[in-house]
């Protein structure tokens, strides 16, 4: 549970049932969102296509939202890697299935390679194995690699070669263009690189879409951009997690903790239902989605303190899957605007670095000479974890103005009040110089 007041043995504050209010004066704790607001919003876009950069992104930037974008890197010109299969020739997989039928051992290795066999037509057949895995029906999934190779053997593929819908769709996007994005303040993040169903992939395979797309990323971004991931179709699998959480710190698939309510896409409970300390809830517009009910997404989050609304969203006029009107996005993030003193928008890494830097944080507090020294510091990676706290500290009622000030940075804040008495909200870096707060 976090520390939210932790207090310097030289100073001795009231908690509850003081008299008077000047003895909470010191008292410190770190807001659960930035600015003391309600929630926290993150707008999140899957699989990189054209429209979302030529089409929304401009929405975002006249409205000062940043995004996150969950890229796939195989076809954008320049990346090192692209789509390929690791492992045996396929032909000997092929011959082997005439005599061995599909089974736990040998399931992995075939639909790794189904998109790999050098016809048209064989990707979906990894898609559908891949999805059944996900849902926990590994029998029929075998079956639809014995339906595969089957045909294989039967030559009822035309030879060539194929890519996924999705790849088409990103084309025209370049590595320049992201990096022109990424200067405006939004986030790329890995998306493998060919769009498969990890839950369907072996060893090799897996790593090779995980690790590769995030060389790339690494190589064209830079390590800011590392630090999130989603694997494609929103897959849960606790194989692949096992995998995909010890690459990227966060994933928007899972990301376990104790104080951290997870409710996915499709699940149908309601946020206010959890008590823990903070809520990712994550909802997906689709075309016919109808906006009210994108709305009250919004409204929903706005009513408590302890929830973060994840929105996923793929394609974009008439480009991608589910694709969504710019028009209706534009008044969509209008209505988010319009809540801006409520709601923290900012992207998905952002708001899992605020919070897990806010849950590992210490605050110890201090008082000399008309002033309030503040320390704040937290146990995660200072590499990493980085992003400005806010505090919330109680002044003298008599000080007017505030002037808070840690190393050379200093800002001016007016005191608030509550029921408790005067206080001031401010930024905070963590692991930097204490913070002195004094009043005029």
């Amino acid at each position: 549970m976090i520390n939210r007041l932790v207090l310097a043995s030289a100073l001795l504050f009231c908690i509850s049932g003081c008299g008077q209010r000047e003895e909470l004066t010191g008292q410190t704790e770190i807001t659960k969102w930035p600015e003391g607001k309600n929630a926290a919003v993150s707008l999140t876009y899957d699989d990189g296509n054209i429209n979302q950069f030529t089409r929304a992104l401009p929405i975002m930037n006249r409205l000062q939202f940043p995004a996150t974008f969950f890229i796939m890197t195989g076809q954008i010109p320049g990346s090192q890697y692209q789509g390929k299969f690791i492992g045996r020739p396929v032909k000997e997989i092929i011959a082997e299935t005439a005599n061995t039928p599909t089974n736990k051992d040998n399931f992995f290795e075939r639909a790794s390679a189904a998109g790999y066999l050098g016809y048209i037509g064989t990707m979906e057949y990894h898609t559908r194995a891949g999805a059944l895995v996900d849902a926990g029906k590994e029998d029929q999934a075998h079956a639809v690699m014995d339906e595969l190779y089957r045909k294989v053997r039967e030559g009822a593929f035309e030879p060539g070669l194929e890519s996924k819908s999705e790849v088409a769709e990103a084309e025209g996007v370049t590595w320049e263009n992201l990096r022109a994005y990424a200067a405006q303040g939004h986030e790329f993040a890995s998306h493998t690189i060919t769009h498969p169903r990890l839950a369907a992939l072996d060893e090799s395979n897996m790593l090779y879409e995980l690790e590769k797309s995030r060389e790339d990323i690494l190589k064209q971004l830079g390590p800011e951009h590392t630090f999130s991931a989603e694997g494609p179709y929103g897959t849960e699998n606790e194989r692949v997690m096992e995998y995909a959480l010890k690459l990227f710190p966060a994933t928007r698939n899972r990301m376990p903790a104790p104080y951290l309510e997870e409710i996915n896409r499709g699940s149908k409970s309601q946020p206010g239902a959890s008590d823990k300390e903070y809520v990712q809830w994550q909802r997906g517009a689709l075309t016919s989605t109808p906006l009210p009910l994108m709305k009250s997404w919004v409204d929903t989050v706005a009513a408590h303190q302890n929830q973060w609304l994840v929105l996923v969203f793929h394609g974009v006029d008439g480009v991608g899957w589910e694709a969504l009107p710019s028009t209706l996005l534009d008044e969509y993030f209008q209505y988010i605007k319009e809540k801006e003193d409520k709601l923290w928008v900012a992207t998905f890494g952002d708001v899992t670095k605020y919070i897990r830097e806010r849950m590992n944080a210490k605050v110890e507090v201090s008082e000399k000479a008309d002033k309030i020294r503040v320390n704040l510091s937290h146990s995660l990676d200072k590499e990493m974890y980085d992003l400005p706290l806010t505090l919330k500290t109680y002044v003298p009622s008599e000080w007017s103005t505030v002037s808070v000030s840690q190393g050379t940075k200093q800002q001016l804040a007016r005191p608030e009040n509550d029921a408790n008495g005067a206080f001031v909200l401010y930024q905070a870096l963590p692991n930097a110089q204490p913070v002195e707060l004094s009043g005029t």
